[in-house]
């Protein structure tokens, strides 16, 4: 739980009850269909993107790889979004990404 941003966890504190029933209806999206985890980690990442949300961006990046995603195929949904959000918009969500993967493979201090 601590890999979770600080305003998450202060929300998990504050609102057990709201925090737990939108984990639930999380839980159950992901199961109403057909997309394996990776899969559903790159839609959500594409998502992320398409919001320009960086925060998600880097909780998606994460959530992909420990779904079994390589960075290959993390940086090639985001470049698949040049056309429908733009240059700018795929840039900005790319570098989070590469930030997050960063991170992700660097050793731990």
């Amino acid at each position: 739980m601590s890999q979770l941003p600080e305003a998450y966890r202060t929300f998990l504190q504050d609102y057990p009850t709201v925090a737990g029933v939108y984990e639930q209806l999380g839980a159950a999206a992901a199961e109403a269909g057909p997309l394996d985890a990776k899969t559903r980690e790159l839609v959500k990442l594409a998502m992320a993107a398409a919001l320009g949300s960086e925060g998600a961006v880097h909780s998606h990046v994460h959530r992909a790889l420990a779904a079994g995603a390589t960075a290959a195929e993390i940086e090639h949904t985001l470049i698949l979004g040049v056309t429908t959000l733009g240059f700018p918009t795929m840039m900005m969500a790319l570098r989070w990404a590469r930030t997050a993967l960063h991170q992700a493979t660097s050793p731990q201090s």
